[in-house]
C-alpha cells in the first residue's frame, strides 16, 4: 500500500495562501491537523533530509500552536525554512520558531 505524499510545494502553496490571506489561520491549522500523520503520510519523499525535517517542524509548529500566537506578517519563514539549503539550517529554523509565533 502506498502512502500519501505531502510534497514540499504542496506545504508551501499552503502557507502561502495563509499568507495571502486566502485561507484563516483556523483553515491553516485544520490542514495541518488533517494531513500531518508522519505514521501515516509521507513527508516531502524524495526531498533532501534536512528539507523534510523543516517541513515536519513547520507541520508540528502550525499544528500544535495556538492560533493567536501565529504572526501572518512572518509566514515567510516558515517558506523560507523549508526552501532553505543546508548550510542554513539552523539560521532559519531559529528565525522560524522565534519570529513565526508570538511568546
Amino acid at each position: 500500500m502506498t502512502k500519501p505524499n505531502i510534497s514540499k510545494q504542496q506545504l508551501i502553496d499552503v502557507l502561502n495562501a495563509w499568507g495571502e490571506q486566502k485561507l484563516t489561520a483556523d483553515q491553516l491549522q485544520d490542514w495541518m491537523v488533517t494531513n500531518y500523520d508522519p505514521d501515516e503520510t509521507d513527508i516531502g519523499k524524495g526531498e533532501a533530509e534536512w528539507t523534510v525535517e523543516a517541513m515536519n517542524i513547520v507541520m508540528n509548529e502550525y499544528e500544535i500552536a495556538k492560533q493567536e500566537k501565529f504572526r501572518l506578517e512572518n509566514y515567510m519563514l516558515a517558506v523560507e525554512f523549508i526552501q532553505a539549503e543546508e548550510s542554513h539550517f539552523n539560521q532559519t529554523r531559529h528565525l522560524f520558531l522565534r519570529e513565526g509565533f508570538r511568546d
